[in-house]
């Protein structure tokens, strides 16, 4: 991966290769892209019921696992009403 130095201390979005999404700060990182997040939360989409937010808190990723890491725009983020969004979950990526 690319220098992720420039997320840190941003808020960021994580999408694993086993399809869950994880929202956090990212705290660190190091030369594996293994990524500490704190203040994490997991986002589970769902068709029936609007997203629902796991808290985390301080959470360690490993960097083979993550398939895409974005800046989330912290006011566009809080503007969303994610008990009206419906989605279906990613599915896990196969091999």
């Amino acid at each position: 991966m690319a220098s992720l130095q420039g997320y840190v201390d941003q808020r960021v979005l994580l999408i694993l290769q086993d399809g869950r999404a994880i929202v956090g700060v990212m705290a660190g990182f190091d030369q594996k892209s293994n990524v500490v997040l704190s203040d994490s939360k997991e986002r589970v989409y769902s068709v029936d019921e609007g997203v629902e937010e796991i808290p985390l808190g301080l959470y360690l990723v490993k960097g083979d696992q993550i398939v895409l890491i974005g800046e989330l725009d912290d006011d566009l983020d809080k503007a969303n009403d994610l008990s009206s969004i419906r989605a279906e979950p990613l599915p896990p990526i196969r091999y």
